[in-house]
Protein backbone atom coordinates (compact mmCIF):
# COMPACT_ATOMS: atom_id res chain seq x y z
CA UNK A 1 0.00 0.00 0.00
CA UNK A 2 1.48 3.26 -1.13
CA UNK A 3 1.45 6.76 1.04
CA UNK A 4 -0.45 9.44 -0.55
CA UNK A 5 1.86 12.42 -1.57
CA UNK A 6 -0.04 15.48 -1.17
CA UNK A 7 3.08 16.06 1.09
CA UNK A 8 4.69 14.69 3.76
CA UNK A 9 3.59 15.67 7.24
CA UNK A 10 5.15 15.42 10.26
CA UNK A 11 4.08 11.90 12.70
CA UNK A 12 1.51 12.96 15.05
CA UNK A 13 2.09 13.54 18.14
CA UNK A 14 -1.01 12.47 18.98
CA UNK A 15 -1.61 9.29 20.99
CA UNK A 16 -5.09 7.63 21.52
CA UNK A 17 -4.78 5.33 24.21
CA UNK A 18 -7.18 3.38 26.48
CA UNK A 19 -6.97 4.64 29.95
CA UNK A 20 -4.96 1.35 30.95
CA UNK A 21 -2.53 2.39 28.29
CA UNK A 22 -2.16 5.73 29.67
CA UNK A 23 -1.66 4.37 33.00
CA UNK A 24 0.91 2.22 31.70
CA UNK A 25 2.89 4.36 29.93
CA UNK A 26 2.87 6.90 32.77
CA UNK A 27 5.00 4.22 34.79
CA UNK A 28 6.97 2.72 32.17
CA UNK A 29 7.60 6.51 31.86
CA UNK A 30 8.51 6.91 35.53
CA UNK A 31 10.42 3.80 35.22
CA UNK A 32 12.81 5.48 32.56
CA UNK A 33 12.94 8.25 34.76
CA UNK A 34 14.14 6.79 37.66
CA UNK A 35 17.18 5.30 35.57
CA UNK A 36 18.09 8.50 33.90
CA UNK A 37 18.59 9.84 36.67
CA UNK A 38 20.03 7.14 38.83
CA UNK A 39 23.11 6.80 36.18
CA UNK A 40 23.33 10.99 36.23
CA UNK A 41 24.27 10.11 40.09
CA UNK A 42 26.55 7.32 38.71
CA UNK A 43 24.74 5.41 41.20
CA UNK A 44 24.20 0.75 40.70
CA UNK A 45 21.13 -0.62 41.42
CA UNK A 46 23.06 -1.56 44.57
CA UNK A 47 23.65 1.96 45.29
CA UNK A 48 20.32 2.73 45.39
CA UNK A 49 18.89 -0.23 46.83
CA UNK A 50 21.26 0.73 49.77
CA UNK A 51 20.18 4.46 50.12
CA UNK A 52 16.18 4.30 50.04
CA UNK A 53 16.11 0.15 51.45
CA UNK A 54 14.43 -1.37 49.03
CA UNK A 55 16.06 -4.62 47.04
CA UNK A 56 17.70 -4.23 44.16
CA UNK A 57 15.33 -6.44 42.41
CA UNK A 58 12.50 -4.33 43.30
CA UNK A 59 14.18 -1.37 41.90
CA UNK A 60 14.86 -3.17 38.91
CA UNK A 61 10.93 -3.57 38.36
CA UNK A 62 10.43 0.00 38.95
CA UNK A 63 12.95 0.85 36.09
CA UNK A 64 11.18 -1.46 33.59
CA UNK A 65 8.02 0.01 34.54
CA UNK A 66 6.66 -3.47 35.91
CA UNK A 67 6.00 -2.00 39.67
CA UNK A 68 3.94 0.92 40.89
CA UNK A 69 6.66 2.90 43.51
CA UNK A 70 5.04 4.18 46.40
CA UNK A 71 4.40 7.76 47.31
CA UNK A 72 6.71 7.09 50.29
CA UNK A 73 9.57 5.57 47.77
CA UNK A 74 9.04 8.82 45.13
CA UNK A 75 9.61 10.68 47.94
CA UNK A 76 12.79 9.45 48.78
CA UNK A 77 14.24 8.66 45.05
CA UNK A 78 13.27 12.59 44.20
CA UNK A 79 15.20 13.30 47.72
CA UNK A 80 18.03 11.22 46.60
CA UNK A 81 18.39 12.63 43.02
CA UNK A 82 18.14 16.25 44.08
CA UNK A 83 14.61 16.76 42.38
CA UNK A 84 11.14 17.70 42.92
CA UNK A 85 8.80 15.76 42.73
CA UNK A 86 6.76 17.44 39.95
CA UNK A 87 10.43 16.64 38.04
CA UNK A 88 10.11 13.10 38.88
CA UNK A 89 6.82 12.54 37.69
CA UNK A 90 7.32 14.43 34.55
CA UNK A 91 5.41 13.13 31.50
CA UNK A 92 8.61 14.46 29.22
CA UNK A 93 11.08 11.39 28.67
CA UNK A 94 14.63 12.86 29.96
CA UNK A 95 16.25 11.96 26.51
CA UNK A 96 15.74 10.93 22.80
CA UNK A 97 16.85 7.53 23.43
CA UNK A 98 14.46 7.15 26.64
CA UNK A 99 11.46 8.26 24.28
CA UNK A 100 12.22 5.39 22.26
CA UNK A 101 12.63 2.72 24.64
CA UNK A 102 9.04 4.20 26.54
CA UNK A 103 7.68 3.75 22.53
CA UNK A 104 8.50 -0.22 22.17
CA UNK A 105 7.98 -0.74 25.80
CA UNK A 106 4.73 0.69 25.36
CA UNK A 107 4.38 -1.42 21.38
CA UNK A 108 5.15 -4.70 23.26
CA UNK A 109 2.64 -4.65 25.51
CA UNK A 110 0.12 -3.77 23.60
CA UNK A 111 -2.33 -5.90 21.94
CA UNK A 112 -1.73 -5.58 18.22
CA UNK A 113 2.59 -7.01 19.16
CA UNK A 114 1.22 -9.76 21.30
CA UNK A 115 -0.97 -11.02 18.39
CA UNK A 116 1.75 -11.38 16.04
CA UNK A 117 3.32 -13.82 18.33
CA UNK A 118 6.56 -12.36 18.24
CA UNK A 119 9.08 -12.82 21.08
CA UNK A 120 9.85 -9.41 23.07
CA UNK A 121 12.95 -7.14 22.53
CA UNK A 122 14.66 -7.10 25.43
CA UNK A 123 15.29 -3.69 26.11
CA UNK A 124 18.95 -2.83 27.86
CA UNK A 125 21.44 0.02 27.67
CA UNK A 126 23.66 -1.56 25.17
CA UNK A 127 20.43 -2.03 22.68
CA UNK A 128 21.48 0.31 19.76
CA UNK A 129 20.12 3.51 18.96
CA UNK A 130 19.27 2.46 15.22
CA UNK A 131 17.46 -0.68 16.28
CA UNK A 132 15.47 1.23 18.72
CA UNK A 133 14.76 3.69 15.66
CA UNK A 134 13.85 0.81 13.48
CA UNK A 135 11.81 -1.55 15.98
CA UNK A 136 9.67 2.21 16.58
CA UNK A 137 9.53 3.24 13.12
CA UNK A 138 7.95 -0.48 11.96
CA UNK A 139 5.67 -0.14 14.49
CA UNK A 140 4.07 3.03 13.88
CA UNK A 141 3.96 2.15 10.51
CA UNK A 142 2.17 -1.00 10.70
CA UNK A 143 -0.13 0.77 13.14
CA UNK A 144 -0.92 3.35 10.49
CA UNK A 145 -1.64 0.40 7.98
CA UNK A 146 -3.94 -1.10 9.68
CA UNK A 147 -5.64 1.54 11.24
CA UNK A 148 -6.01 2.81 7.44
CA UNK A 149 -7.20 -0.21 6.15
CA UNK A 150 -9.77 -0.31 9.02
CA UNK A 151 -11.35 2.36 8.93
CA UNK A 152 -14.95 2.42 9.44
CA UNK A 153 -18.41 4.51 10.05
CA UNK A 154 -17.86 3.88 13.56
CA UNK A 155 -14.70 5.12 13.58
CA UNK A 156 -15.77 8.57 11.27
CA UNK A 157 -18.64 8.46 14.50
CA UNK A 158 -16.18 7.96 16.68
CA UNK A 159 -13.87 11.04 15.56
CA UNK A 160 -16.58 13.19 14.80
CA UNK A 161 -18.39 13.12 18.56
CA UNK A 162 -15.22 13.93 20.23
CA UNK A 163 -14.64 17.04 17.90
CA UNK A 164 -18.21 18.07 18.90
CA UNK A 165 -16.66 17.57 22.66
CA UNK A 166 -13.94 19.88 21.53
CA UNK A 167 -16.29 22.63 19.75
CA UNK A 168 -18.81 22.24 22.91
CA UNK A 169 -15.96 23.21 25.39
CA UNK A 170 -15.38 26.37 23.48
CA UNK A 171 -18.57 27.64 22.87
CA UNK A 172 -18.07 26.35 19.43
CA UNK A 173 -16.48 30.02 19.34
CA UNK A 174 -13.06 29.76 17.61
CA UNK A 175 -11.30 33.53 18.05
CA UNK A 176 -8.06 32.50 16.06
CA UNK A 177 -10.31 31.81 12.95
CA UNK A 178 -12.24 35.47 13.76
CA UNK A 179 -9.25 37.24 13.27
CA UNK A 180 -7.65 35.75 10.37
CA UNK A 181 -11.23 36.00 8.73
CA UNK A 182 -10.71 39.72 10.03
CA UNK A 183 -7.84 40.04 8.61
CA UNK A 184 -8.57 38.93 5.21
CA UNK A 185 -11.75 40.92 5.15
CA UNK A 186 -9.75 44.18 6.30
CA UNK A 187 -7.30 44.03 3.42
CA UNK A 188 -10.26 44.34 1.07
CA UNK A 189 -12.09 47.03 2.82
CA UNK A 190 -15.07 44.58 3.63
CA UNK A 191 -16.86 45.45 6.75
CA UNK A 192 -20.59 44.30 6.39
CA UNK A 193 -23.26 43.82 4.49
CA UNK A 194 -23.87 40.65 1.72
CA UNK A 195 -19.90 39.26 0.22
CA UNK A 196 -20.77 39.86 -3.23
CA UNK A 197 -19.07 37.22 -5.94
CA UNK A 198 -16.94 40.34 -6.92
CA UNK A 199 -15.53 40.93 -2.84
CA UNK A 200 -14.91 36.99 -3.43
CA UNK A 201 -12.64 37.83 -6.29
CA UNK A 202 -11.10 40.52 -4.39
CA UNK A 203 -10.09 37.86 -1.84
CA UNK A 204 -8.57 35.70 -4.61
CA UNK A 205 -6.94 38.24 -6.17
CA UNK A 206 -5.22 39.31 -2.40
CA UNK A 207 -4.38 35.83 -1.41
CA UNK A 208 -2.71 35.74 -4.91
CA UNK A 209 -5.16 33.06 -6.50
CA UNK A 210 -6.97 33.31 -9.88
CA UNK A 211 -9.82 31.52 -10.36
CA UNK A 212 -10.81 28.83 -12.86
CA UNK A 213 -14.29 27.27 -13.84
CA UNK A 214 -14.14 23.88 -15.45
CA UNK A 215 -16.63 21.30 -16.63
CA UNK A 216 -14.01 18.11 -15.76
CA UNK A 217 -13.65 18.29 -12.43
CA UNK A 218 -12.58 15.07 -10.61
CA UNK A 219 -15.89 13.88 -9.37
CA UNK A 220 -15.31 13.43 -5.83
CA UNK A 221 -13.84 17.29 -5.11
CA UNK A 222 -15.97 20.17 -4.15
CA UNK A 223 -12.70 22.37 -5.86
CA UNK A 224 -8.94 21.88 -6.59
CA UNK A 225 -6.34 24.05 -5.15
CA UNK A 226 -3.33 24.39 -7.70
CA UNK A 227 -0.59 25.63 -5.14
CA UNK A 228 2.14 25.57 -7.80
CA UNK A 229 0.60 27.88 -10.32
CA UNK A 230 -1.81 29.36 -7.32
CA UNK A 231 -5.21 28.82 -8.82
CA UNK A 232 -8.22 27.60 -7.14
CA UNK A 233 -10.53 24.89 -10.02
CA UNK A 234 -14.36 25.14 -9.10
CA UNK A 235 -17.11 23.41 -11.62
CA UNK A 236 -19.43 24.92 -13.91
CA UNK A 237 -22.40 22.27 -13.02
CA UNK A 238 -25.21 24.02 -11.71
CA UNK A 239 -26.16 20.62 -9.86
CA UNK A 240 -23.87 21.41 -6.57
CA UNK A 241 -25.52 21.72 -3.61
CA UNK A 242 -22.98 24.01 -2.77
CA UNK A 243 -22.79 27.80 -3.33
CA UNK A 244 -19.82 28.67 -5.75
CA UNK A 245 -19.13 31.37 -3.23
CA UNK A 246 -18.84 29.09 0.03
CA UNK A 247 -16.74 26.44 -1.78
CA UNK A 248 -14.09 29.26 -2.83
CA UNK A 249 -13.91 30.46 0.55
CA UNK A 250 -13.41 27.20 2.56
CA UNK A 251 -10.19 26.28 0.00
CA UNK A 252 -8.87 29.88 0.86
CA UNK A 253 -9.94 28.87 4.11
CA UNK A 254 -6.78 25.98 3.95
CA UNK A 255 -4.48 28.27 2.79
CA UNK A 256 -4.79 30.86 4.83
CA UNK A 257 -5.06 28.41 8.34
CA UNK A 258 -1.97 26.64 6.84
CA UNK A 259 -3.42 23.52 6.64
CA UNK A 260 -1.02 20.73 5.81
CA UNK A 261 -2.35 16.86 4.65
CA UNK A 262 -4.77 15.32 7.41
CA UNK A 263 -2.74 12.87 9.28
CA UNK A 264 -5.95 10.79 9.98
CA UNK A 265 -10.24 11.36 10.10
CA UNK A 266 -10.45 13.36 12.98
CA UNK A 267 -7.47 15.69 11.96
CA UNK A 268 -9.64 15.56 8.46
CA UNK A 269 -12.62 16.45 10.27
CA UNK A 270 -11.39 19.24 11.98
CA UNK A 271 -9.70 21.46 9.41
CA UNK A 272 -13.49 20.87 7.41
CA UNK A 273 -14.52 22.83 10.72
CA UNK A 274 -12.24 25.34 10.54
CA UNK A 275 -12.78 25.88 6.92
CA UNK A 276 -16.60 25.90 7.36
CA UNK A 277 -16.35 28.62 10.48
CA UNK A 278 -13.56 30.62 8.20
CA UNK A 279 -15.72 30.66 5.38
CA UNK A 280 -19.04 31.64 7.46
CA UNK A 281 -16.67 34.78 8.99
CA UNK A 282 -15.94 35.81 5.93
CA UNK A 283 -19.85 36.16 4.44
CA UNK A 284 -21.06 37.29 8.13
CA UNK A 285 -18.21 38.92 9.45
CA UNK A 286 -18.00 38.99 13.51
CA UNK A 287 -18.38 42.48 14.16
CA UNK A 288 -21.18 43.47 11.84
CA UNK A 289 -22.81 40.21 12.86
CA UNK A 290 -22.52 40.91 16.61
CA UNK A 291 -24.03 44.21 15.90
CA UNK A 292 -26.78 43.34 14.16
CA UNK A 293 -27.60 40.37 17.01
CA UNK A 294 -27.32 42.48 19.99
CA UNK A 295 -29.74 44.51 18.02
CA UNK A 296 -32.21 41.46 17.81
CA UNK A 297 -31.79 40.76 21.30
CA UNK A 298 -32.43 44.51 22.48
CA UNK A 299 -35.62 44.35 20.34
CA UNK A 300 -36.18 40.55 21.63
CA UNK A 301 -36.67 40.05 17.57
CA UNK A 302 -34.00 37.32 17.34
CA UNK A 303 -34.42 35.31 14.19
CA UNK A 304 -32.40 33.12 11.77
CA UNK A 305 -34.13 34.11 9.32
CA UNK A 306 -33.18 37.63 9.63
CA UNK A 307 -30.13 36.69 9.53
CA UNK A 308 -30.26 34.93 6.80
CA UNK A 309 -30.90 38.13 4.46
CA UNK A 310 -29.40 40.19 6.15
CA UNK A 311 -25.82 38.72 4.47
CA UNK A 312 -27.56 36.67 2.15
CA UNK A 313 -26.68 33.44 3.09
CA UNK A 314 -28.26 30.22 3.48
CA UNK A 315 -30.66 29.59 6.21
CA UNK A 316 -28.14 26.47 7.47
CA UNK A 317 -24.93 28.76 7.20
CA UNK A 318 -26.98 31.67 9.26
CA UNK A 319 -28.22 29.06 12.05
CA UNK A 320 -24.11 27.59 12.66
CA UNK A 321 -23.22 31.14 12.50
CA UNK A 322 -25.57 31.83 15.36
CA UNK A 323 -24.04 28.78 17.61
CA UNK A 324 -20.70 30.35 17.21
CA UNK A 325 -21.86 34.05 18.31
CA UNK A 326 -24.80 33.43 20.65
CA UNK A 327 -23.03 32.42 23.57
CA UNK A 328 -19.68 34.08 23.33
CA UNK A 329 -21.47 36.97 22.85
CA UNK A 330 -25.19 36.95 23.53
CA UNK A 331 -25.05 34.75 26.81
CA UNK A 332 -27.44 32.43 24.80
CA UNK A 333 -26.99 28.52 24.81
CA UNK A 334 -27.91 26.80 22.08
CA UNK A 335 -28.64 23.66 20.13
CA UNK A 336 -28.89 23.13 16.42
CA UNK A 337 -29.93 20.01 14.61
CA UNK A 338 -30.30 18.95 10.62
CA UNK A 339 -32.63 16.11 10.63
CA UNK A 340 -33.66 14.27 7.64
CA UNK A 341 -37.53 13.63 7.09
CA UNK A 342 -36.92 9.96 7.83
CA UNK A 343 -35.67 11.22 11.32
CA UNK A 344 -32.24 10.43 11.39
CA UNK A 345 -30.13 13.34 13.17
CA UNK A 346 -27.17 14.21 9.89
CA UNK A 347 -25.78 17.23 11.61
CA UNK A 348 -26.07 18.36 15.10
CA UNK A 349 -24.68 20.98 18.11
CA UNK A 350 -25.49 21.51 21.79
CA UNK A 351 -24.34 23.35 24.51
CA UNK A 352 -27.53 23.90 26.60
CA UNK A 353 -27.94 20.58 27.81
CA UNK A 354 -30.79 19.34 25.73
CA UNK A 355 -30.56 15.48 25.96
CA UNK A 356 -29.18 14.07 21.74
CA UNK A 357 -29.87 10.81 21.38
CA UNK A 358 -26.90 8.83 21.42
CA UNK A 359 -25.21 5.64 20.94
CA UNK A 360 -22.51 4.39 23.56
CA UNK A 361 -19.80 6.20 22.32
CA UNK A 362 -21.09 9.69 22.34
CA UNK A 363 -22.17 10.08 18.50
CA UNK A 364 -25.22 11.58 17.88
CA UNK A 365 -25.55 11.61 14.63
CA UNK A 366 -27.12 8.77 12.86
CA UNK A 367 -29.34 8.44 15.18
CA UNK A 368 -33.16 8.93 15.54
CA UNK A 369 -34.64 11.87 16.99
CA UNK A 370 -37.69 12.00 19.11
CA UNK A 371 -40.91 12.48 16.90
CA UNK A 372 -42.46 15.01 19.43
CA UNK A 373 -39.47 17.17 19.14
CA UNK A 374 -39.49 20.03 16.80
CA UNK A 375 -37.31 18.94 14.14
CA UNK A 376 -39.21 16.23 13.20
CA UNK A 377 -42.89 17.67 13.84
CA UNK A 378 -41.80 20.68 11.55
CA UNK A 379 -42.05 18.12 8.64
CA UNK A 380 -46.31 18.09 9.06
CA UNK A 381 -46.57 21.47 9.17
CA UNK A 382 -48.86 22.19 6.27
CA UNK A 383 -46.88 26.21 5.72
CA UNK A 384 -43.59 25.23 5.01
CA UNK A 385 -42.45 29.04 3.94
CA UNK A 386 -42.63 30.33 8.00
CA UNK A 387 -40.58 29.08 10.31
CA UNK A 388 -42.19 26.79 12.69
CA UNK A 389 -41.99 27.86 16.33
CA UNK A 390 -42.59 25.16 19.84
CA UNK A 391 -41.67 24.21 23.15
CA UNK A 392 -41.14 21.02 23.89
CA UNK A 393 -40.77 19.78 27.31
CA UNK A 394 -38.34 17.01 28.11
CA UNK A 395 -37.25 15.35 30.74
CA UNK A 396 -34.58 17.46 31.15
CA UNK A 397 -35.95 20.84 31.04
CA UNK A 398 -38.14 22.83 28.90
CA UNK A 399 -36.78 23.88 24.70
CA UNK A 400 -37.69 26.59 22.82
CA UNK A 401 -37.20 25.96 18.92
CA UNK A 402 -37.70 27.18 15.70
CA UNK A 403 -37.58 25.11 12.15
CA UNK A 404 -38.11 25.12 8.96
CA UNK A 405 -38.06 22.49 6.62
CA UNK A 406 -35.32 22.57 2.66
CA UNK A 407 -35.03 20.11 0.18
CA UNK A 408 -31.96 18.45 -1.23
CA UNK A 409 -31.00 15.66 -3.77
CA UNK A 410 -31.15 13.49 -0.99
CA UNK A 411 -35.05 14.44 0.67
CA UNK A 412 -36.06 16.99 2.48
CA UNK A 413 -34.46 18.18 5.62
CA UNK A 414 -35.44 20.34 8.99
CA UNK A 415 -32.60 22.65 10.41
CA UNK A 416 -33.22 23.93 13.87
CA UNK A 417 -32.36 25.99 16.24
CA UNK A 418 -33.14 25.63 19.96
CA UNK A 419 -32.85 27.36 23.28
CA UNK A 420 -33.36 26.83 27.02
CA UNK A 421 -37.29 28.43 28.46
CA UNK A 422 -34.65 30.36 30.21
CA UNK A 423 -33.82 32.35 26.93
CA UNK A 424 -36.94 32.19 24.98
CA UNK A 425 -37.76 35.72 26.03
CA UNK A 426 -35.34 37.41 23.33
CA UNK A 427 -36.59 35.82 19.88
CA UNK A 428 -39.46 36.43 17.82
CA UNK A 429 -41.74 33.45 18.01
CA UNK A 430 -41.80 32.80 21.96
CA UNK A 431 -45.55 33.88 21.52
CA UNK A 432 -46.62 30.41 19.50
CA UNK A 433 -48.75 27.97 21.43
CA UNK A 434 -47.76 24.94 19.89
CA UNK A 435 -46.61 22.66 22.63
CA UNK A 436 -45.06 19.06 23.10
CA UNK A 437 -43.82 16.85 25.22
CA UNK A 438 -41.00 14.21 25.46
CA UNK A 439 -40.20 11.68 27.59
CA UNK A 440 -37.25 10.17 25.45
CA UNK A 441 -35.07 8.22 26.16
CA UNK A 442 -38.02 6.10 27.23
CA UNK A 443 -39.08 3.88 24.58
CA UNK A 444 -42.76 4.42 25.71
CA UNK A 445 -42.28 7.55 24.11
CA UNK A 446 -41.72 7.30 20.80
CA UNK A 447 -39.96 3.98 19.88
CA UNK A 448 -43.01 2.15 20.89
CA UNK A 449 -46.05 1.64 19.06
CA UNK A 450 -49.08 2.54 20.96
CA UNK A 451 -50.61 -0.17 22.48
CA UNK A 452 -54.02 0.06 19.94
CA UNK A 453 -51.88 -0.42 17.00
CA UNK A 454 -49.35 -3.36 18.65
CA UNK A 455 -52.82 -5.54 19.64
CA UNK A 456 -53.95 -4.93 16.11
CA UNK A 457 -50.50 -5.88 14.25
CA UNK A 458 -48.50 -6.96 16.42
CA UNK A 459 -47.16 -10.72 14.61
CA UNK A 460 -49.18 -9.44 11.25
CA UNK A 461 -46.72 -7.23 9.72
CA UNK A 462 -42.99 -7.97 7.55
CA UNK A 463 -41.64 -4.75 6.50
CA UNK A 464 -38.69 -4.87 3.51
CA UNK A 465 -36.08 -2.77 4.63
CA UNK A 466 -34.19 -0.63 2.42
CA UNK A 467 -30.90 -1.69 2.79
CA UNK A 468 -28.40 0.49 4.44
CA UNK A 469 -25.22 -0.81 2.56
CA UNK A 470 -23.27 2.20 3.44
CA UNK A 471 -23.15 1.25 7.26
CA UNK A 472 -20.90 -1.95 6.43
CA UNK A 473 -18.28 -0.04 4.26
CA UNK A 474 -15.06 0.99 5.07
CA UNK A 475 -14.30 4.48 5.04
CA UNK A 476 -12.89 5.94 1.56
CA UNK A 477 -8.92 5.93 2.33
CA UNK A 478 -6.53 8.37 1.52
CA UNK A 479 -5.85 11.83 3.69
CA UNK A 480 -8.88 13.42 2.01
CA UNK A 481 -11.01 10.26 1.81
CA UNK A 482 -12.70 9.12 -1.18
CA UNK A 483 -10.58 11.64 -3.24
CA UNK A 484 -8.54 10.00 -6.01
CA UNK A 485 -5.07 11.62 -5.97
CA UNK A 486 -4.07 10.32 -9.58
CA UNK A 487 -7.29 11.92 -11.10
CA UNK A 488 -6.29 14.91 -9.47
CA UNK A 489 -3.23 15.19 -10.43
CA UNK A 490 -3.82 14.14 -13.94
CA UNK A 491 -6.43 17.05 -13.63
CA UNK A 492 -3.76 19.81 -13.22
CA UNK A 493 -1.39 18.17 -15.19
CA UNK A 494 -3.93 19.02 -18.26
CA UNK A 495 -4.93 22.08 -16.86
CA UNK A 496 -1.46 23.66 -16.22
CA UNK A 497 -0.82 25.17 -19.41
CA UNK A 498 -4.36 27.11 -19.61
CA UNK A 499 -4.22 30.50 -19.42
Amino acid sequence: MSTPTWNRPAASDKSILSPEDAEQLDIISLGRRIRHLRKAKAMTLDDLSEAVGTAPSQLSLMENGKREPKLSMLKSLAAIFGVGLDELLGAAPPTRRAALEIELERAQRGPLYQSLGLPKVRISSRTPMDVLESLVGLQGELERRLNEQSATPEEARRANAELRGEMKARNNYFPAIEKEAAAVLKAIGHTTGPLSHHQVADIAAHLGFSLHNVSDLPHSTRSVTDLKNMRVYLTQSQRSEHSTRSVLLQAFGHHVLGHATPSDYAEFLRQRVATNYFAASLMMPEKATVDFLQHAKSARELAVEDIRDAFAVSYETAAHRFTNLATEHLGITVHFQKVHESGIIHKAYENDGVNFPMDHIGAIEGQSVCRHWTSREVFDVADQFSAYNQYTDTTVGTFWCTARTERSNTGKFSLSIGVPYVHVKWFRGRDTTERSVSTCPDESCCRRPPLELQQQWAGQAWPSARAQTHLLAAMPQGAFPGVDETEVYSFLAQHSMDK
